[in-house]
């Protein structure tokens, strides 16, 4: 007697073979029988007939690293049939932390993560962290090992240069969370305090990573222009003999991408690539991007103390001329007050010309208003633009997704899986429906290191998404990015249901499937 049965579904296994019409039969958490189960009996029956049966899908770059806490069934990415969330993307997270930093971490990453400081729980170690997700949220997760966290436990938050001891202790840093599961090393160099390393500093941590056959995960340095920010990450990888995975990978005009592609193309021949990109053109960021280096030296706690210097204020008028995209093209998503909860949705410019000031002005004083914890969504290009990035063969699924509730957030953390599936794969035809799942199964998970996992067949875990062929398909907006994803019936993990017909099972008042899935070779 099985514990599950998914009866007659058109099973698309994750290898990119075309799918074929099957049952299968699960038991303790995995997939025990690819086959025809006529007859079986089972404890619960899906009868998948008409839809689509396959491996759940992964997401490789997101920022649900506190959400995933205070949410056991995170909806924003169960809804579309997620089921495994790598966490600490762009070198910054919770964890590893020590007495001196876990504050101005919680406190630094308001803006992105979600984790309310009630949640903290006195980890220190990326292992001890990652422990707090076993059985308390509905997806599985993975981690990447954040440098910016390792670095300023050992040099702080100043924007300095390491000595050769400082080195020494990070790479440590880095090898222990490693052992403790770690997939690789994320970076995100356009961040504090990252922005301070150095190409040889990045070489040295990433020695670090290579005795695992660890990932190098990096959001490039954009602020020095992306075609040396990806020379750099190629160089990185050369020298230290790691993989290579760049996070949202994006061009801002046709020759722009394809000359991208062309790179990546050259570079594959000595270095191991691949690259995530939502499939979206616009971005999100954090207001308080635009600070200059020097305002986090003492740490994200006492910026504001800084922020009455006329000299900061220049510097941030400067960020805010470099940005490259005019304010009439960027709106508020997120503040964290409740008093400026009404300009969520309003373009900058608009918002500007009520405040009747100056731009940097009057954005340097929301940013003092909110603490520092203001989102913005931006309108970089259209999104013809990223479909040759999606289309390639190093491409694989990352939402980059940001949550908020009473917000006006980037509807990719609620659509991108049915963007892919839906018009990528039906309206554009980037590629067919198989190679569709296969970016986001076993693709990631093999690049990962996630054993048993985004494929189906026998013996691997019951890690399941089943949706409707014709109708999935993303439904959020930009005006109303709170809508799931048509099209998505049920969604398993471990082989425990955590959505039936469109419908999220409540995980308050019982244990969670989700385990912390530690990196394989």
């Amino acid at each position: 007697m099985f514990d599950l049965i998914i009866h007659s579904g058109e099973i698309i296994d994750g290898s990119g073979a075309a799918r074929v019409r099957a049952d299968i039969g699960i038991q303790n958490g995995r997939i025990t029988t690819v086959g025809q189960l006529a007859g079986a009996t089972a404890a619960s029956m899906i009868n998948a007939s008409g839809l689509i049966v396959a491996p759940g899908f992964i997401d490789v770059h997101n920022h649900s690293d506190g959400w995933l806490l205070s949410h056991p069934n995170f909806w924003p990415k169960t809804s579309q049939g997620f089921t495994t969330e790598v966490l600490m993307a762009d070198g910054i997270s919770y964890a590893p932390v020590d007495r001196h930093t876990w504050r101005q971490w919680i406190f630094y990453l308001r803006p992105l993560n979600g984790l309310r400081l009630q949640d903290y729980r006195d980890w220190q170690s990326l292992g001890e962290y990652m422990q707090q997700f076993e059985g308390r949220t509905a997806q599985n997760v993975a981690a990447h090992v954040p440098y910016s966290n390792c670095r300023t436990i050992h040099a702080g938050f100043g924007h300095r240069w390491l000595d050769d001891y400082q080195k020494r202790q990070i790479r440590r840093e880095i090898e222990i969370a490693m052992e403790q599961g770690g997939c690789g090393l994320s970076t995100g160099l356009d961040y504090m305090t990252q922005c301070a390393s150095t190409t040889e500093e990045l070489v040295d941590a990433c020695r670090a990573i290579a005795p695992f056959d660890g990932l190098y995960v990096t959001h490039i340095r954009y602020k020095a222009g992306l075609f040396v920010a990806l020379e750099e990450a190629i160089e990185i990888g050369k020298r230290a003999e790691v993989k290579v995975h760049i996070s949202h990978l994006k061009g801002t005009t046709p020759e722009e991408v394809e000359q991208v592609l062309e790179l990546l193309e050259r570079a594959r021949r000595e270095v191991d690539l691949s690259f995530d990109v939502y499939p979206y053109q616009r971005g999100s960021t954090m207001l308080n991007y635009l600070l200059p280096y020097e305002a986090w030296t003492d740490g994200p706690l006492n910026v504001l103390a800084k922020m009455g210097k006329d000299d900061l204020l220049a510097r941030f008028r400067a960020g805010l001329a470099n940005l490259g995209v005019p304010l009439h093209k960027i709106h508020i998503a997120w503040t964290s007050s409740w008093d400026n909860s009404t300009h969520h949705g309003k373009l900058l410019s608009d918002y500007i010309v009520e405040m009747n000031r100056p731009p940097e002005e009057a954005l340097y004083h929301l940013l003092v208003e909110e603490n520092l914890a203001v989102l913005l969504v931006i309108n970089a290009g259209d999104d013809e633009l990223v479909r040759p990035l999606l289309a390639h063969d190093l491409y694989m699924m990352g939402s980059d997704g940001i949550w908020f509730p009473d917000s006006v957030v980037h509807p990719r953390v609620y659509g991108s899986a049915g963007r892919l599936l839906g018009s990528c794969v039906r309206d554009h035809k980037l590629f067919s429906l198989e190679t569709a799942v296969q970016k986001m199964t076993s693709i990631p998970c093999a690049r990962f290191g996630l054993k048993d996992r985004g494929v189906i067949r026998e013996g691997a875990w019951a890690d399941i998404t089943i949706f409707n062929e014709t109708d999935v398909a993303d439904q959020a907006t930009y005006e109303q990015p709170h809508q799931v994803c048509s099209g998505i019936e049920h969604v398993l993990v471990n082989g425990q249901p955590i959505v039936l017909n469109g419908r999220p099972i409540d995980f308050q008042t019982e244990a969670a499937p989700g385990k912390y899935l530690r990196y394989h070779k």
